[in-house]
């Protein structure tokens, strides 16, 4: 696994640095929202080591701001994190560790869409489990570390979205899928995908576009045939001897 890491291209570590480097801004920005909103600054700290995922705390804290229930808090996250139930499908071979089991739950926590979009752009096997682990306790840390400094900064750092914070991880993760886009049925699943969700989000609540955006699968989704699958030629009739 050592010499995994140590192949890893600079090209793979500079972009791993850049989502780090836009996940502390949000996170710094969770953490100051949720402190200004009036919550206690555990609370953000805590839900950033247990939940793990920017978007669901965000729709969480959001909800309870609101005035929401910690019941509908809880549903608006489960919904938006719903989308990791199929990123975990596309990386279950890097989670596969039957010899240590507490290994592969500690991988199913480091899911997000930064750690799958790496993964994905590697083909090895010891390749996509290195870059997972790596970006994964990178983000981690990365994130803890932000949300705790926001919610000591409290109210310090003004409001994120007049500063245009929040624009920076989805620019940043906009950047990594558009190498994927270079594949035309990657590009026409993803264009399919958007113009559900765009389609969807004034009539549904937050979360669920995205989710109506996996629809862009389904031309994709059909069995595939087999390579090549042409009738065998009869075989050429024998001279008479």
């Amino acid at each position: 696994m050592r010499s995994s890491y140590r192949t890893l291209d600079r090209g793979t570590l500079r972009d791993i640095l850049l989502v780090c480097v836009a996940d502390a801004v949000v996170g710094a920005s969770f953490g100051a929202i949720a402190v200004s909103g009036g919550l206690d600054p555990w609370v953000p700290i805590v839900m950033s080591v247990f939940v793990f995922a920017g978007g669901a705390q965000f729709a969480a804290v959001g909800v309870v701001l609101a005035g929401g229930s910690p019941v509908a808090a809880v549903l608006a996250a489960l919904v938006l994190n719903a989308r990791l139930l199929p990123f975990g499908f596309a990386v279950a071979d890097v989670l596969d560790d039957r010899r240590h089991r507490w290994t592969r739950l500690a991988g199913v926590h480091l899911i997000t869409d930064e750690t799958v979009a790496f993964a994905l752009r590697h083909t090895d096997p010891a390749r996509r489990r290195a870059v997972f682990r790596l970006c994964g306790v990178a983000l981690f840390v990365t994130w803890n570390l932000a949300v705790a400094g926001g919610a000591a900064a409290g109210t310090g750092l003004g409001d994120p979205t007049a500063l245009g914070l929040d624009a920076a991880f989805p620019a940043v993760l906009l950047a990594l899928v558009l190498p994927a886009l270079r594949d035309r049925a990657t590009r026409n699943a993803a264009l399919l995908g958007a113009a559900v969700a765009l389609a969807a989000t004034p009539f549904l609540p937050a979360g669920v576009p995205v989710l109506l955006a996996l629809l862009g699968l389904t031309p994709y989704l059909r069995p595939t045939r087999a390579v090549n699958a042409r009738p065998t030629p009869p075989a050429p009739p024998r001279e008479p001897s």
